[in-house]
């Protein structure tokens, strides 16, 4: 029998629920694919309030500590508050194992009704740099000693105009991250034969940090892809075509001409905001897998948040944590069992018995619970 550790996070707010509808829909797409050769042994670790009613803290040193070792993780959403309290366990997470890719698949399910006209033109993928950005954390408070410094350097150091009593937050982009980003993105084209990779940035207004973005990008594909990745003005059958886009343009892209897109590479900050907004014009977050990975650690995780107000009401759906499961099951070469939870999805659809979120989306939709719609996925199978 081959057996891979996976280690767990249930989540905050919905995080159980979800969980508890998926895991049950992945051991049994594993037991069905493989008739007992292959399993998943799930490890739990803690996070978030759990840990915290537990451990009194909500990232335990023994949590970072085992996932220091590991190489496969799934997780639920985490709690972060909004102007105060702790820092988010999700960027923590991230900037602690180095998980400077957050990779997300977006593409439509027929039966879903969308916003847009043509939802089956999207199949694109998001590869968002996870580190760096003001997603860095370097960030402080409006009328702090440490604002009140900084503002005075740039003030009487630098020549910068700047309002002394500004909250500043500081925009870290490097070669490095950058270029790893965009080297993770190129390979990916390359062994599945998408035929773009699309450099999205803000480069027209900050030049040196997503101007420099695109740059690196560039220079990276020149230097190391001569012969297979080719510019948008070299454009050649067979190679894959590296080009850039405005953010501001490449929404109105992603709702006009999503077919001419494939991969997309881009900063922290582009990133979180294409990759929900890609997501919005096939059904929402409730479908939306991802993964956040670095070289040697990958925690698969839904995409949405807690969502505190729906929490223990059995509304959830566990959609986006099953589908990143699935996700997970594909990326370790368990493609069987990822195809027939993909296709599970697919059948509950037809059926038009889905969670809530989904029902408002799907004429004549029966709305079902979340363990409920759980269960619906498990006999699909």
């Amino acid at each position: 029998m081959s057996t891979r550790t996976v280690y767990f996070i249930e989540g905050d707010g919905i995080g159980a629920e979800v969980w508890g509808a998926a895991r049950p829909v992945l051991d049994a797409a594993v037991e069905k694919a493989y008739s007992g050769s292959k399993k998943i042994d799930w490890v739990e670790l803690l996070a978030g309030e759990k840990a915290y009613k537990a451990t009194g803290s909500y990232l335990p040193q023994d949590t970072l500590d085992t996932l220091a070792k590991a190489d496969l993780a799934m997780k639920g959403p985490l709690q972060t508050p909004v102007g105060k309290g702790f820092r988010s366990l999700n960027v923590t997470l991230r900037q602690t194992f180095d998980l400077y890719a957050c990779i997300r698949p977006i593409k439509y399910y027929d039966g879903i009704e969308s916003p847009v006209k043509r939802p089956d033109l999207v199949d694109i993928v998001v590869f968002r740099e996870n580190t760096e950005d003001v997603y860095a954390g370097i960030e402080y408070a409006s009328g702090s000693d440490e604002a009140k410094r900084v503002a005075e350097f740039l003030i009487d150091e630098m020549g910068a105009k700047l309002d002394p009593s500004a909250g500043i937050g500081i925009k870290p982009i490097t070669p490095k991250g950058s270029r790893r980003l965009v080297r993770r993105a190129l390979d990916y084209a390359l062994e599945q034969n998408r035929d773009s990779v699309t450099l999205v940035h803000k480069g027209n207004i900050m030049k040196f940090t997503e101007g420099g973005f695109r740059q690196w990008g560039y220079d990276l594909a020149a230097e190391e892809y001569a012969g297979k990745v080719v510019t948008e003005d070299k454009a050649e059958a067979g190679k894959v075509v590296i080009k850039d886009r405005i953010a501001d343009a490449m929404f109105q892209e992603a709702l006009m001409r999503p077919e001419q897109y494939s991969v997309i590479a881009t900063t922290n900050l582009n990133g979180d905001y294409i990759s929900d907004a890609l997501a919005a014009q096939v059904g929402g977050l409730g479908l939306a897998p991802g993964v956040n990975m670095g070289d040697t650690l990958a925690i698969y995780e839904a995409t949405h948040g807690t969502a505190p107000t729906i929490a223990g009401k059995d509304m959830a759906n566990p959609g986006s944590i099953l589908l990143s499961g699935a996700m997970m099951l594909e990326n370790i070469g368990w493609t069987e069992a990822s195809d027939l939870i993909k296709g599970s999805v697919v059948k509950a659809l037809a059926a038009k018995k889905v969670t809530v979120d989904l029902a408002s989306q799907i004429a004549g939709a029966e709305t079902v619970g979340c363990k409920a719609f759980g269960e619906i996925l498990l006999s699909n199978l």
